[in-house]
């Protein structure tokens, strides 16, 4: 048993042999027999830790090194034949962090209302909110996956049983019937699964099913509300997860490591039985990709959230970095033609030149003239870069695009949910497709400014629509996109969001232009360029 816990939260050290040239080191996933998926965590120093980058090889002890040693366990044994209770007291002391923090998940991660203060040996749900419901539970705790439950084990002879679905999106009844139902059912000792793992921080459980598969959903519906609901408690939490998805757990694996210390656990295919003393089950979600500080147990806001994906994926950008450095000096060694016959590409990047992204769409809602307006871009005096992301693009690599960017412009969709990745008091452009106002707004546009960005909502004309090509001159699908939008969801779906594109009038978006590339150039005489 013992040496099945120590595996599960065994963690591995990756370093490059000497000589190795640095590779890029993704996430890999294990198959213990017979106890169902189990993802190992791969922590890596990228290649880091010694001179220039070098990895540190450690020698052999030499005697003087071996005496200092032998010298220093004689004094922590006579420290613990002195003072046992102080000594073992030191050893396992987090200044209290564990402690408080499981005292704020008992009070139902410290917000207020039906579950504001769960004692021992209690099963309380909260289903206030329009958006979500939540359980708290505290004692002894099983997961019994064979059963879908978690078990209260108890001698309270009462009858209890709650059932949810741990997904933000309550309201929505045909998404959530697509969502695992979980028990949380009290038991009798006599009736209680045997312990195979026993853990000594809550667990939080919550479903990567619904919407996940857009970003926009991912964000919202999942890694938000998962901040907001455990960061209080400060790694110390164990995640399970229903609808586990391997590549989920890559592509967000080095946010959710800044959340939790331990693996998460595949709800569905570990059947062993993991004993906790506290289990949250469900998300707390505050609205559109935003965070409220007054709900949260220590006033965390979105900027707190901002920081954290900065902490998050520090050690990777560092890393790519370092290979982009090691491929430009190979280059430069390999180049036979004088630096002088080399022209400098057009609009070449300089540090005093605003740096302004453009985020590309394919399929539906593409910007026509994209390549005319990253070169009206350029001439306006910014240096401009154009990104395609798609599902395999590693988030970590568009965090890095947008994090050192100055200003970022897309079309409205749920790429625009990568405005998190920019820092407050750069300017987000929105470009607003025809019956799309309202929800460009209240997912992206009022959640941007609330993380600080300057946003900009650049509503196109009918004319800068492909749908003027579809549709005669004076149509209500040209006029009156509110009123269209009344025939329901289907209809606003299928004409504005799946079949427009947009060709942009570079006159009019030259204004936006200029005025963005006057307000950061302004603000950069008094603030100096930040960097991860």
């Amino acid at each position: 048993m013992v040496q099945q816990q120590q595996q599960q939260h065994r963690i591995y050290i990756l370093q490059f042999r000497k000589g190795e040239p640095e590779q890029e080191v993704s996430c890999k996933v294990s198959q213990p027999k017979g106890a169902g998926r189990r993802v190992t965590y791969y922590y890596h120093d990228y290649g880091g830790g010694g001179k220039n980058g070098k990895p540190v090889h450690f020698r052999a002890l030499n005697l003087r090194r071996f005496l200092a040693m032998l010298l220093l366990s004689f004094l922590c044994v006579g420290t613990l034949f002195v003072a046992p209770v102080s000594f073992l007291s030191f050893v396992h002391s987090d200044d209290g962090g564990a402690e408080a923090a499981a005292a704020t998940a008992a009070r139902g991660g410290g917000a207020s209302g039906p579950c504001s203060d769960v004692g021992n040996d209690s099963l309380c749900c909260d289903r206030t909110s329009e958006r979500a419901d939540i359980c708290f539970a505290k004692g002894d705790l099983r997961m019994h996956s064979a059963s879908a439950s978690f078990q209260l084990v108890s001698g309270n002879s009462t009858v209890e049983e709650e059932k949810i679905r741990p997904y933000t999106r309550k309201w929505e009844a045909n998404v959530m019937a697509t969502i695992d139902e979980v028990r949380l059912r009290r038991v009798s000792p006599g009736d209680a699964a045997r312990c195979d793992v026993r853990h000594d921080v809550p667990a939080v459980l919550f479903s990567t099913g619904g919407y996940t598969g857009n970003v926009y959903h991912e964000f919202n519906d999942g890694i938000l509300p998962l901040f907001v609901t455990a960061q209080h408690l400060r790694r110390r939490v164990v995640f399970v997860i229903l609808e586990y998805h391997d590549w989920w757990i890559t592509k967000y694996g080095d946010v959710v490591s800044q959340l939790s210390a331990f693996p998460p656990i595949d709800f569905t295919a570990d059947r062993r039985v993991h004993c906790f003393p506290e289990v949250i089950s469900g998300l707390r979600i505050h609205g559109e990709l935003t965070v409220d500080p007054a709900k949260t147990p220590e006033g965390k806001s979105i900027g707190d959230f901002r920081r954290l994906l900065d902490d998050a994926y520090r050690g990777r950008v560092q890393f790519l970095e370092r290979l982009e450095r090691r491929a430009a000096r190979k280059r430069h060694r390999r180049a036979t033609v004088p630096r002088a016959q080399h022209a400098p590409p057009r609009h070449a990047s300089h540090q005093d030149r605003p740096r302004l992204v453009i985020v590309s769409r394919t399929g539906s809602r593409v910007i026509e003239n994209e390549a005319d307006v990253a070169a009206l871009a350029a001439d306006v005096g910014f240096d401009v870069h154009v990104i395609r992301p798609d599902r395999t693009t590693e988030m970590c690599k568009i965090y890095r695009e947008l994090n050192s960017s100055d200003a970022m412009v897309g079309v409205h969709g749920a790429a625009m949910t990568h405005f998190l990745f920019m820092r407050p008091g750069k300017v987000f452009i929105q470009v607003v497709p025809l019956g799309t106002d309202w929800a460009a707004g209240a997912y992206y546009g009022e959640p941007a400014a609330r993380l600080g960005l300057r946003y900009v909502g650049y509503k196109i004309l009918p004319e800068e629509s492909s749908l003027s090509r579809e549709y005669p001159t004076g149509d209500p699908v040209l006029t009156d996109p509110a009123g269209v939008a009344q025939r329901g969801w289907d209809v606003t779906k299928k004409v504005y969001l799946d079949r427009q594109n947009v060709r942009l009038d570079l006159a009019r978006f030259r204004e936006e232009l200029v005025r963005t590339h006057q307000y950061l150039v302004a603000g950069s005489r008094r603030l100096p360029r930040a960097s991860v």
